[in-house]
């Protein structure tokens, strides 16, 4: 018998960086990866194609980013000639679950369990807890900016901590929650745990014989506050008062809550474990402002753009569809033409027209204060209102990615500079299934 799979992606994490903290901070589980011996990946070279969602999509495929043509967040859905992973080791006769795989689509005949990411339309496996917690969470994330978080998900969250979460984490959710008002990395670690400890509870009831987790504060915390690391740091920048008291770490803070999560795979006897990053992240070179639309629909609306839906993604990004293509290339010259009133540069830099649907993101990068003007077709209005700020940019993406494997098969030790597609092959090769 092939002992059970699980894989936890720990996206965009820093390993180099987490090889600084090991001397002075009691991380017992990174240690025991380090001396096991990590494998260093490498992904794609143009740096518009380093984005986690590319790369994942890699991992449950195989294929590099020119093979599977899959280049935005949530796009796998519309995608027919991929075949991904989960699938193929369900097809060959083992069950298998996933929480938060990032852009992927469940093709899953029976899942154990399924609860897709929170930006990507594809279903859950149907049952009640996947159906409402998928709710959840993807109402939480794509809202966090503006903090409007339901009243309805706060009731799903709480029944969920009260059925998932386990004893030993209590103090560790009770400390998150009461001092997270202002830190919002904070919230982002408590529904890591949160969906760690409902993948245990899942993997334990399926007994799932492949499994796979995605965790994104680590990514959340580098890209917004990688300057307050105290291993970190790279050149003069450095995050203002305002935005994070000096002193605070939030990356130790996340070290902290990841080597629990790791330390309860380490101690699955009965199952394999490989852990991935997909790619990572260093600090940022310069200062660079994200903000977020607060309603994407209402915004359009104002600027008398007919569309039919507008679906928020991660962090600035944004699908809008429309009836047909004439309507969505009228939509594209109205965004292109709003334009910052101080020094001319476009609200929207990144447009991509897809023929019923543009892929938008808000790219301006300096701050946007109360009272900033932008220009649209002569007339002016202030942008202020309509958008929420997100953070300043600390951390970019980096090529380079992390990988090991614990209590697998030999063969699945690779040599240093293997690229991330190559996880897809490990996976299948655990399985008995033909490398690709």
């Amino acid at each position: 018998m092939k002992k059970s799979l699980v894989l936890l992606a720990l996206n965009e994490i820093n390993f180099d960086i987490i090889r600084n903290y090991l001397h002075d901070h009691n991380l017992p589980s990174f240690k025991k990866l380090f001396d096991m011996g990590l494998i260093e990946t490498t992904s794609e070279e143009k740096y518009e194609l380093l984005e986690p969602w590319i790369q994942w999509v890699s991992v449950h495929t195989g294929m590099r980013a020119n093979e599977h043509g899959i280049y935005r967040l949530g796009d796998v859905v519309y995608s027919k000639k991929v075949s991904q992973v989960f699938e193929e080791v369900e097809s060959a006769g083992y069950s298998v679950g996933a929480i938060s795989p990032m852009n992927a689509v469940n093709k899953l005949l029976k899942p154990a369990y399924f609860i897709p990411d929170p930006w990507t339309k594809t279903p859950s496996d149907g049952s009640f807890w996947s159906e409402s917690l998928s709710a959840t969470v993807s109402q939480a994330v794509n809202d966090n900016a503006s903090q409007k978080i339901s009243f309805k998900s706060y009731v799903y969250l709480l029944l969920g901590i009260l059925r998932f979460a386990r004893v030993k984490n209590y103090l560790v959710y009770l400390k998150l929650a009461i001092t997270s008002r202002g830190r919002s990395w904070r919230k982002a670690l408590f529904l890591d745990l949160f969906l760690h400890d409902v993948h245990l509870s899942f993997l334990h009831k399926s007994k799932c014989q492949f499994s796979t987790l995605f965790l994104n504060a680590g990514a959340h915390i580098q890209h917004h506050f990688f300057f307050n690391a105290r291993h970190g740091r790279i050149g003069l920048n450095k995050n203002p008062k305002w935005y994070l008291a000096k002193g605070l770490d939030p990356f130790a803070e996340m070290l902290s809550v990841y080597d629990r999560i790791i330390s309860d795979y380490l101690s699955l006897e009965s199952h394999a474990f490989m852990i991935a990053t997909g790619l990572s992240q260093v600090p940022y070179d310069r200062i660079k402002y994200y903000y977020r639309l607060k309603s994407h629909a209402a915004f359009l609306a104002i600027m008398g753009i007919d569309c039919l839906d507008a679906h928020p993604r991660m962090t600035r990004d944004f699908l809008v569809t429309f009836n047909d293509a004439s309507a969505a290339i009228l939509a594209q010259k109205k965004l292109e033409q709003i334009v910052a009133k101080a020094d001319g540069q476009r609200i929207f830099g990144e447009i991509d027209n897809r023929g019923k649907s543009l892929f938008v993101t808000l790219s301006y990068p300096n701050e946007i204060a109360d009272g900033f003007k932008v220009i649209s077709e002569d007339e002016e209005f202030d942008l202020s209102q309509h958008v929420s700020f997100v953070a300043i940019k600390n951390g970019m993406h980096s090529p380079k990615g992390f990988f090991a494997a614990v209590g697998a098969d030999e063969h699945l030790h690779q040599e240093n500079g293997m690229n991330i597609s190559r996880v897809y092959s490990l996976i299948r090769t655990h399985f008995g299934l033909q490398a690709r």
